[in-house]
């Protein structure tokens, strides 16, 4: 038969000539699709948009719309760098250049160091090869003919790769012009595709991860398919220096870092107000929804972590010690104590489910290199909670989880994806509890009516789990929130409880964090606020600003008022012209300013000025009062 059917993505199906290629479909479809096609997906894996097909199968078209159209444009991005910095400096080795979430990097070997000239010298060259609109071809070759190859070209990271590889392994290169690299593809059709990008920076990565192995030298980058979107991305890098949370943090009194504790976070007072709003607010809400609160040891012994599975799956990232000459490790995880607060007692069906809630302190080791203010350390506040639950109590439980993360999301203004992320290489239990487990996850999401992506093979090593990702007002994503459906650890540890039929079973148990991580959700709202919190959340609501010296003494009578009333207030009481205090309370993000001078001592009133408005005229304390306590009721 010479024809083939094709269903495509909507579930149309269409008739074609068997043998025709994947851009020959999305130009009878639509030659604008055509023309803004990177790459297809066939029967759900993605393909260069030159293979041709031969049997019936699902087609779907990606552009630069597509998350794997985005990823096939910037990993041939990073192709054409590595094609430019050969042409430059022939003797730099090669290793890897992927796309990442946001653009791609290659990794090179080089004596000597890149500098910012010479990225410049390589985006020029970058220029030349996209005017020269080389196809990408893909070329298949035997693990032999690669290995030959390769070492010929005298790349001894790409020799490295395709020794570690199975000898029946599919083997592929991609050549432009006359640059050749190991890849499995896909690609977008040709280099002419690539309308505007930026080299931008330059970072130290040890080959394969390895802090044993050499330092390369990393070169990162975006590009786009149109210069407007270049442009678009730029600014709002600029906006996102402006708010980096390290600089902000800095300048707000609200954290640092020092070198005595390298990814451990010291919290300023104005910090403080911050995690202790958030934390009592967790606590009202958790109580509210019937959770109860706990509190577990830092250090465990060495037996729990084997028992729990962290020791053969965590061990790398766990911090040891030792007492009584016994071996412990330092908690980087908080389960195996809620477990343990579980198994103090005897339980019924009729207890269940048993919601324990704990803001636990959790350690785990990462490289110096990767640590990143308070996104990425080494000690962090779990908003932890573990649920011990009957198998028929499953969904009703996840469902109740997911309500309280979209509420908890909405009230600081967040919007958010969320993924599935399923069973990983290292995991540990049956394929039936796995599907099992991630059945009753994606059943309780389909209940909810709630998109969701999969993400295969990322989910924690003992279960399934549902990540939620934040959306801040830069556009970035940020993982926050999870919901861990655990039924390993039940068994590991006995747990038990008393059915209706009087005999013991085991319980099902959820794991799940909203915040994530106090320290990082401080330093996502630092930079998604740009420091300008709102009123409820700011360490300070109102700066008292009087006009000279003899204005102190009713300055401080308005903020004895403030402080009564639970608002938040200082008093600048520096000996400078009040247009500089103005200026310095807008620069540090105060939502109030309060300016006291003869006639608000007389009247009683202050003069009040905001932050997003400027000057709002003069009011009396007590009304003043009641517009803050409006703004905040309903956190309270």
């Amino acid at each position: 038969m010479d024809e083939i059917k094709v269903t495509l993505k909507g579930g149309v199906e269409k008739l074609y000539k068997k043998g025709i290629s994947l851009l020959e479909i999305a130009q009878d479809i639509s030659p604008r699709l055509a023309k803004e096609a990177l790459i297809a997906k066939v029967d759900g894996k993605a393909k260069d948009l030159s293979v041709k097909v031969d049997e019936d199968c699902n087609v779907e078209i990606l552009t630069f719309e597509d998350e794997e159209g985005r990823k096939a444009f910037w990993h041939s991005t990073s192709h054409v760098m590595a094609q430019a910095v050969k042409r430059l400096f022939p003797e730099t080795k090669l290793a890897i250049g992927p796309a990442i979430d946001e653009g791609f990097y290659y990794d090179f070997d080089r004596d000597e160091s890149f500098t910012p000239s010479d990225l410049e010298k390589i985006e020029n060259e970058m220029a030349k090869i996209v005017a020269e609109d080389y196809p990408f071809c893909r070329i298949d070759v035997t693990k032999e003919e690669a290995l030959s190859e390769f070492k010929k070209m005298g790349e001894p990271y790409k020799v490295e790769l395709i020794e570690a590889l199975p000898e029946d392994a599919p083997i592929s290169f991609y050549q432009q012009g006359e640059f050749k690299d190991l890849c499995a593809g896909p690609h977008i059709p040709s280099t002419g595709k690539i309308k505007a990008f930026k080299l931008t920076s330059l970072a130290g990565a040890y080959w394969r991860g390895d802090e044993r192995n050499k330092m390369l030298q990393r070169i990162y980058g975006i590009s786009f398919p149109k210069k407007s979107m270049l442009d678009e991305y730029l600014k709002r890098i600029e906006e996102a220096k402006k708010r980096d949370h390290r600089k902000l943090g800095r300048e707000l009194d609200i954290f640092s870092l020092h070198e005595e504790g390298p990814g451990f976070p010291f919290f300023h007072p104005n910090g403080m107000v911050i995690w202790n709003l958030l934390t009592d607010f967790w606590r009202k809400e958790h109580t509210k929804r019937g959770y109860k609160e706990i509190k577990t040891p830092i250090i465990l012994n060495e037996e729990l972590w084997r028992r729990s599975g962290h020791w053969d799956h965590y061990k790398e990232n766990m911090y040891f010690t030792q007492i009584d000459g016994e071996n412990y490790a330092v908690k980087p995880m908080n389960c195996p104590g809620g477990i343990l607060m579980y198994k103090t007692d005897s339980h019924s069906y009729r207890d269940l489910p048993i919601r324990l809630g704990e803001l636990g302190l959790v350690h785990r080791h990462e490289l110096s290199g990767v640590l990143h203010g308070l996104m990425r350390v080494r000690c962090f506040t779990q908003d932890d909670a573990h649920i011990f639950m009957t198998p028929s109590q499953i969904e009703d439980e996840i469902i109740g989880v997911i309500d309280l993360v979209d509420y908890f999301y909405q009230i600081f203004g967040f919007e958010y994806n969320v993924e599935l992320s399923t069973r990983p290489e290292n995991s540990m239990g049956s394929d039936e509890l796995w599907e099992q487990a991630t059945s009753a996850l994606q059943g309780a999401l389909e209940k909810k009516g709630m998109p969701y992506k999969i993400n295969e093979g990322d989910g924690a090593f003992y279960g399934p789990k549902i990540d939620f990702h934040l959306k801040d007002s830069l556009g970035r994503t940020w993982q926050c929130g999870t919901i861990q459906l655990d039924f390993q650890m039940p068994e590991r540890f006995d747990l038990t409880y008393i059915g209706q039929d009087g005999e013991k079973h085991r319980p099902v148990m959820i794991h799940r964090v909203i915040f994530g991580s106090i320290e990082r959700f401080i330093g996502i709202l630092i930079e998604h606020y740009g420091g300008a919190f709102p009123v409820w959340l700011a360490p300070v609501q109102a700066k008292i600003l009087p006009i000279s010296e003899k204005h102190l003494d009713y300055a401080y009578k308005v903020k004895k008022q403030l402080d009564a009333a639970g608002i938040r207030a200082e008093v600048d009481e520096r000996n400078e012209k009040i247009g500089y205090k103005v200026r310095d309370a807008q620069m540090k993000r105060i939502p109030f300013m309060l300016v006291t001078g003869d006639k608000e001592a007389s009247e009683n009133t202050v003069s009040v000025r905001t932050r997003e408005k400027g000057d709002t005229g003069s009011k009396s304390i007590e009304e003043f009062i009641n517009e803050v306590n409006e703004l905040v009721s309903k956190f309270n």
